[in-house]
């Protein structure tokens, strides 16, 4: 467990550095979404083949909801994000000044929306990918988690900050980017779209994939691949 928890620590830590980094002046404009997914993107592929390359309490809760975790593993790994973040939260400060940053205060109604579904698009994304048979042995499932969250920032990023993951909301507070008093959202939205993401997913048993697309009496009448020249 202590493996796997650093692992998430560390992960967790490079993701938040990443956006303090490049989302505080001067930083790294309309290309900062891209540095953000590119972060979790070499982060997941790092650290997957250990801890699962979580770095987010909201995946964390759908693979635990998926029945790939316990729920010491869950809350271990809770914890190793949080920690993470406020590490994260040291760095940034010590490297920049976040002293004159205006705090994010977005609307209540579509920011919620915003970061539920797009927690959930995240989540259904890391289950489909990295937990299920079809998928499994895959190389692109770090590509399609980073690009997931890319693609959230560039959409609804000017709506609600684009979080997606509790740990990151926990260290944009610390830094200042997010007023404290908004946190609850991105906590309560991010973890119901995670455990949204995870009961449609056990409800069509999307884990019981096969390799093929076709039913099994489909798979039957399939001719068997040609035997390959030697010559």
């Amino acid at each position: 467990m202590l493996r796997k928890a650093t692992v998430e620590l560390i992960g967790t830590f490079f993701l938040v550095l990443t956006i303090g980094m490049v989302v505080i002046e001067p930083g790294a404009g309309a290309l900062a979404p891209l540095a953000i997914g590119s972060a979790l993107m070499v982060m997941v592929f790092a650290g997957g083949h250990v801890s699962g390359g979580h770095y987010n309490p909201a995946v964390s809760l759908g693979v635990f909801m998926r029945g790939r975790a316990t729920v010491q593993e869950m809350l271990g790994y809770w914890v190793a994000q949080i920690v993470g973040a406020a590490l994260a939260f040291a760095a940034v400060r010590f490297m920049k000044d976040t002293t004159t940053l205006t705090a994010l205060s977005p609307d209540v109604g579509p920011a919620f929306v915003a970061e539920f579904l797009f927690t959930f698009a995240l989540v259904y994304v890391v289950l489909n990918v990295a937990t299920t048979r079809g998928n499994e042995g895959n190389s692109h499932y770090g590509l399609a988690i980073g690009f997931t969250v890319m693609v959230g920032a560039y959409s609804v990023g000017a709506i609600s900050g684009g979080a997606f993951n509790p740990a990151v909301a926990v260290g944009l507070t610390l830094l200042g980017i997010v007023a404290p008093g908004g946190l609850w959202l991105y906590l309560v939205a991010n973890l119901l779209g995670g455990a949204a993401a995870a009961l449609l997913f056990n409800a069509l048993d999307l884990g019981s994939d096969k390799p093929t697309a076709a039913t099994r009496k489909e798979a039957a009448g399939l001719e068997a691949p040609a035997e390959p020249s030697r010559y």
